[in-house]
């Protein structure tokens, strides 16, 4: 079995702000992955969902942001907060901080990999 590689402290050495959010692909296995998310002030172009083939786990490390699933009220994400989003789960990114980076952790894996938390 090969050895992990280590990637110490580079979590939180993020791109400078370049207009688009920056995703950077941090592990991926048998289909699932971990994502690492940087956005500052961007949003979802208007009417656009997000309707995934696969589930989202996704938590705000630093930042701000508001979600909005489809038919329920608006969700304000600080610091700390997460949301589990299955397979389908129409959302949408309403706002993130305009005037610092909201740093976003997201783990995504395929239907049929469920299991009870």
């Amino acid at each position: 079995m090969k050895a992990p590689e280590a990637r110490h402290g580079r979590f939180f050495d993020l791109p400078a702000p370049a207009g688009e959010e920056q995703f950077v692909a941090l592990a991926a296995r048998s289909g699932a992955r971990v994502e690492r998310i940087v956005s500052r002030g961007q949003a979802s172009p208007p009417g656009y969902w997000y309707d995934q083939e696969e589930h989202e786990w996704v938590i705000v490390l630093r930042g701000r942001a508001r979600l909005e699933i489809e038919g329920r009220p608006l969700l304000e994400l600080e610091e700390g907060d997460w949301v589990d989003l299955p397979a389908h789960c129409r959302h949408r990114v309403d706002f993130t901080d305009p005037e610092r980076e909201t740093v976003w952790l997201a783990f995504f894996w395929p239907v049929g990999e469920d299991r009870e938390a």
